[in-house]
């Protein structure tokens, strides 16, 4: 098994300071068995799987299936059963990640040996091509076999249509990393975020291959334009959301950033960050999931050092 696989379990646990939050964190919280995957249809020719790493979209059409995301690699089989029981028994002919991280990428490598085409941006297959270390837990991950790196590359966002639904799909640099997408379907109405959107607790930021927490500000501000008031969206993690889900969090990650701009300005260190309480306000809302907000700050102040020290 590759370190990408094999890391799965300690990355997580490093992850995790607070009570019980997303579902696959189950081996964390010391559960004996992984949690069910189960397929909520969204509409006819869409449906989100849960259960599995971070949520994933599957669009449906005649001719196959295309997945948004492809959960944990050790789960890719329950997700191929999953999905052939609960939604359509089709062939998955399209996978399109939305960023690099393993917990998205992990039918990679099953659906590229079966001829799947796989497309990313640009920084998704660099990323995953080479051996990437996470700093902010410390994991490093193994890149994928050749078979499950991306096919058809982007640079900029892009339309394209997969069986009747029309997509549009967008890239947001520097966010929750510097390879995210977003995707929107016009015809239901509905918005994939990929991990630019946690909903209902603090995100996961990968300074370490791009990602700050201003940056995550401004894919939030961004995404809630997209559409309208009665946008359903799929979050990167976390249950279901709405358009007034992914304001509370732009809300609070527009003015976490700026009391930690004026830290880092202040020349205050990261413990004096985090001595200064700057998420108080938003710990009821977004401090129960699987960061405790002082980890969390220390996580949110160093994507700040670290990308005033790229610009």
């Amino acid at each position: 098994m590759s370190t990408f696989a094999s890391n799965r379990r300690e990355f997580l646990s490093a992850l995790v300071g607070g009570a019980a939050g997303l579902t696959f964190t189950y081996r964390a919280f010391g559960q004996n068995a992984p949690p069910p995957i189960k397929a909520t249809k969204l509409s006819d020719n869409l449906a989100v799987m849960m259960g599995d790493g971070g949520n994933v979209g599957v669009v449906i059409s005649p001719e196959g299936l295309m997945m948004i995301d492809g959960g944990v690699p050790d789960r890719a089989g329950d997700l191929a059963k999953a999905i052939s029981e609960q939604v359509d028994a089709h062939k998955v002919t399209t996978l399109f990640d939305t960023h690099w991280h393993f917990d998205h990428v992990g039918s990679n490598e099953m659906l590229g040996r079966a001829g799947a085409k796989i497309i990313a941006h640009e920084n998704v297959k660099k990323r995953l091509s080479v051996k990437t270390t996470m700093e902010a837990n410390g994991r490093t991950f193994d890149p994928l076999k050749p078979e499950g790196l991306p096919t058809q590359e982007f640079s900029r966002s892009g339309k394209m249509t997969f069986g009747k639904e029309k997509i549009e799909y967008v890239h947001i640099p520097a966010a929750h990393t510097d390879g995210d997408t977003y995707l929107f379907f016009p015809g239901p109405n509905i918005l994939h975020t990929g991990d630019m959107l946690f909903n209902g607790f603090y995100p996961v930021i990968d300074y370490s291959t791009g990602g700050w927490v201003g940056g995550m500000a401004a894919a939030a501000e961004a995404m809630g334009k997209v559409g309208d008031a009665k946008t359903r969206i799929i979050p990167g993690h976390g249950p279901l959301a709405t358009k007034d889900d992914l304001k509370a969090a732009h809300e609070m990650l527009a003015a976490v950033t700026q009391r930690l701009e004026k830290m880092v300005k202040e020349g205050k260190s990261v413990d004096e960050a985090v001595a200064a309480a700057p998420t108080k306000d938003f710990d009821d809302r977004f401090g129960k999931g699987m960061f405790k907000p002082d980890a969390w700050t220390k996580i949110a102040y160093t994507s700040v050092v670290r990308h005033n020290q790229k610009s």
